[in-house]
């Protein structure tokens, strides 16, 4: 007999902010948080939280076997939270852990009608299937890797993503450091680049040598005769990849810079579904794609990946904030891909968020190590979250 989902739990964690990402992810002159802990940055136009958050989902099963998922809740997180409760979580009550990309596609479906083709109804939908995925795992008594399609590797190349200093020479010698610790490659915020890009990643490759792999994320922020300059400019560094150099919705931009630059340019961090990604490869407007577990949950994470596989891209994988359940659910999904060639390390998210994880989920001497064990790879530490949980519902 199939042990179906008998209830799921949802509730939000925020965990006050340690340390800044990229060197400035706190607001700066100009930047004045709001009564509601949010702030706008200059540069991109984007809304950011003062404290690290996301929605966590305890899915369990006729049995008492528990899954784990977790989507982005760094905005706006009772949006999300309401629709797993008002809607979405009542058509996975009930039905069986094993049909988990048939439950996917049934629940995207349901709001295709209305609209809702992306957005916080696929982020609540990424955290839902993430938790499918555990469960049938564990069912299988195997993990989400080997569930998937069979473990290709089981250490992933890791880059440091940001480097939290305020000075140019600061930074330099910060990832110096990192470099000492066996990591070669580095991505940097335009943003944050004080000196500017081009500066900065001629600094970084000064301090760092010939072999270290450079890359620059220009957040949306630009036109694309903007970066185009930008990058053929960084390029004579020997720029690794270009993320993100124009507007997301901007394709015929995004186009327009992979076609005109030497750089491999890296997108896909936004992108919710598969669709999202062919619109992008079918107009040859990237060489790597970065699909963010948070906002796709393993079945469009897997289908974007695939989709780039067929086109031979690159894939390396976005990393964001979170406990670490969804940071395991891409690494065991990132573990299945043929075209995985490294995995962003948000260092100062992933390490201090282990506290909150059961795991033997690591990143040292340049790799990450897959989680071992059935499902994820990761079980959340009630007892050490509790302090950091509001908004819980119970369906």
């Amino acid at each position: 007999m199939p042990d179906l989902v008998k209830s799921i739990q949802a509730f939000v964690v925020t965990i006050p902010r340690e340390d800044t990402l990229y060197g400035g992810l706190k607001a700066r002159p100009g930047e004045e948080v709001n009564n509601k802990g949010y702030f706008v940055r200059a540069e991109n136009r984007t809304v950011y939280p003062s404290s690290d958050r996301s929605i966590v989902i305890k899915m369990t099963t006729q049995s008492g076997l528990v899954g784990w998922g977790e989507t982005y809740g760094i905005v706006a997180p009772g949006a999300t939270i309401a629709l797993i409760e008002e809607l979405l979580g009542d058509f996975v009550i009930g039905r069986d852990p094993m049909d988990r990309e048939a439950i996917h596609d049934d629940l995207y479906d349901m709001q295709r009608v209305r609209g809702y083709n992306g957005g916080y109804y696929l982020d609540a939908l990424a955290g839902l299937d993430i938790a499918l995925w555990d469960l049938a795992a564990k069912q299988s008594n195997c993990s989400v890797a080997q569930l998937i399609g069979g473990v290709r590797r089981t250490k992933i190349p890791a880059y440091i993503s940001g480097l939290p200093k305020a000075t140019l020479a600061e930074r330099a010698q910060y990832a110096k450091e990192w470099q000492g610790k066996g990591f070669n490659c580095f991505k940097f915020a335009s943003p944050f680049a004080t000196e500017g890009v081009v500066q900065e990643v001629q600094s970084l490759r000064d301090a760092l040598g010939e072999d270290a792999k450079i890359a620059c994320d220009l957040l949306w922020a630009y036109k694309a005769h903007d970066s185009i300059s930008l990058i053929q400019k960084m390029a004579k560094h020997d720029l690794w990849f270009a993320e993100a150099p124009v507007p997301s919705e901007d394709i015929e931009g995004l186009a327009k810079v992979a076609d005109k630059v030497d750089t491999a340019i890296a997108v896909g961090e936004e992108w919710r579904t598969a669709y999202d990604a062919i619109a992008r490869i079918s107009r040859n407007a990237c060489s790597i794609v970065q699909p963010e577990m948070g906002h796709k949950g393993i079945t469009e994470f897997m289908r974007i990946a695939r989709y780039a596989e067929a086109h031979h891209l690159e894939v390396i994988p976005h990393a964001t904030i979170g406990t670490g359940i969804f940071m395991a659910a891409s690494l065991q999904a990132s573990a299945a891909i043929a075209a995985c060639s490294y995995h962003e390390f948000q260092h100062q998210v992933f390490l201090k968020n282990l506290r909150y994880v059961k795991t033997d989920m690591a990143c040292e001497n340049g790799f990450y190590s897959l989680p071992s064990g059935p499902g994820l790879g990761v079980e959340l530490d009630e007892q050490a979250i509790s302090p950091y949980v509001s908004k819980v519902i119970s369906i």
